[in-house]
């Protein structure tokens, strides 16, 4: 069965004086605010689309690696991931570099290094990023 997700964006003004909120129509779990400044320089408490797909990507991520080691007979304990989305005004996103550090019974370090290769290359949100070059570091805990 397919899912939609929703979310929408209110923008008011121009790019850059100019600021808005997104709302997690799906979830409900709120909005969060958006400007041009909080995107190409410091967050100070907003969010921004590259933040967002971190978060999509790094969640997608997880969940891939831990069906694949589960799959494989070795299900983790534990994942901890974080994806760092870069974003160069004028370029847009140039990358994507994903961190994960695993707690896995019975795997040694080259088969969850195997695992975590497989995932980012087969997640869903990875294959949607395909135009955006994806890196990873991953490791045993």
């Amino acid at each position: 069965m397919a899912t939609t997700r929703s979310a929408h964006t209110v923008w008011e003004g121009n790019l850059l004086e100019g600021s808005g909120t997104v709302t997690f129509d799906s979830s409900g779990i709120g909005q969060q605010a958006v400007s041009w400044p909080s995107r190409a320089e410091q967050a100070n408490g907003k969010t921004s689309p590259e933040e967002l797909i971190a978060a999509a990507h790094s969640s997608c991520f997880s969940m891939a690696l831990s069906h694949g080691l589960a799959g494989a007979g070795t299900p983790p304990t534990k994942l901890v991931t974080s994806a760092d989305v870069t974003f160069q005004p004028g370029e847009g996103i140039t990358g994507i570099h994903l961190t994960v550090e695993g707690e896995v019974p019975g795997l040694d370090e080259s088969g969850f290094l195997a695992a975590a290769e497989n995932a980012k290359a087969n997640c869903p949100v990875s294959q949607a990023l395909k135009a955006v070059p994806i890196t990873l570091d991953a490791k045993l805990a």
